[in-house]
């Protein structure tokens, strides 16, 4: 940040303002403090029978990869507003929300990924601007290695895991990167 949008000063700081326990940009001319906060990801897995539908990225990051449809919340939606609206925008497709299924924390891209569970309302399904394709997958042919991000990943496995008893759970955790890869940290519910 180098220019404050209320005076317009270019005496920004990154300083721990009073009060507060963690470093912000403050300007030094009017004071005023500007929080950054997480963006909030939210999507859908989106079921038909057997299969799930998974849409193949036709932007950065990940062009080319798949993943289930999500995207940033807007402001004045709620959640499953915009899992509902970023399912139409990616694939085209209708669906009924049946449940949260994971929050996922990602400290180290500031993001949280909230997907739900849903149900294709019907096959009318195709790519929106975001997408270069939509298709149906059963689990044996998930593209694992082609799926775009680590929340994809780890929430499919769970979902495919639970599938098999037909007994699904909200799932909390976080995603951290070691040296090779990102894990899943499942955070035990109160």
């Amino acid at each position: 940040m180098k220019y404050c949008s209320y005076c317009g000063s270019n005496s920004i700081a990154w300083v721990v303002p009073a009060g507060d326990n963690r470093p912000r940009h403050v300007c030094g001319s009017c004071n005023e403090i500007f929080y950054q906060n997480p963006k909030i990801v939210v999507g859908c897995i989106p079921e038909w029978e057997d299969s799930i539908l998974l849409c193949k990225r036709a932007i950065e990051p990940r062009y080319g990869y798949w993943t289930l449809p999500a995207g940033f919340m807007e402001n004045e939606e709620t959640t499953q507003e915009a899992a509902e609206r970023e399912t139409l925008e990616e694939a085209n497709a209708r669906v009924e929300l049946l449940g949260l299924y994971t929050v996922m924390n990602i400290p180290h891209t500031n993001q949280v990924y909230m997907m739900f569970r849903s149900r294709l309302l019907d096959l009318e399904f195709g790519p929106g601007s975001e997408s270069l394709e939509c298709k149906l997958f059963l689990e044996h042919e998930i593209p694992w290695r082609d799926l775009a991000f680590p929340t994809i990943v780890h929430t499919l496995r769970l979902y495919f895991e639970e599938r098999r008893s037909a007994r699904y759970g909200v799932h909390l955790g976080d995603i951290v990167r070691d040296a090779h890869r990102a894990i899943f940290i499942p955070r035990r519910q109160r």
